[in-house]
């Protein structure tokens, strides 16, 4: 198994893990909708969201719900077929797509279990917010932007 990437799945279960008790503190210790302010430009604001990234469909009657959770299920067997391909040298892509694993399958299992997912990170500049995100959003982020500049600046 450390031949391949396999041995990268640690950082998948470690990101689904954060994730989801960074979600229940979340959801023990703020109230719904409601800002609470940590520094200038960066709150803690509870959101439900129904729909995928930025809320797309999050209107869009329930039947979204059961589209993602398809998809993020899809996306990590790719995902996993392609950790099992990566030789032992391939650091960067594996750490790359496992942080991208445990991102979807964390907010997938906030799907499963809670109908929507949690999000709480507020990141703002005077009145422009960028859309509430979770542990799980950050992870698939870094994740891609790993990947792309392993692309771009690939010797």
């Amino acid at each position: 198994m450390k031949r391949r990437g396999l041995h990268w799945l640690w950082l998948s279960v470690a990101v689904i893990g954060f994730d989801q008790l960074s979600k229940w503190l979340a959801l023990q210790g703020l109230p719904y909708g409601q800002p609470l302010s940590i520094l200038p430009g960066f709150n803690l604001t509870l959101v439900f969201n129904t729909g995928a990234a930025f809320s797309m469909l999050s209107g869009a009657g329930g039947w979204q719900r059961w589209l993602f959770i398809a998809l993020a299920m899809i996306v990590a067997v790719t995902l996993i077929t392609w950790l099992a391909r990566l030789g032992p040298r391939e650091r960067w892509a594996g750490a790359a797509v496992s942080l991208i694993l445990g991102g979807a399958l964390s907010n997938a299992l906030d799907r499963i279990l809670r109908d929507h997912v949690i999000d709480f990170i507020d990141v703002y500049y005077h009145q422009w917010h960028w859309p509430v995100f979770n542990l799980a959003d950050s992870a698939i982020t870094l994740g891609a932007a790993i990947l792309v500049a392993r692309t771009l600046f690939r010797r």
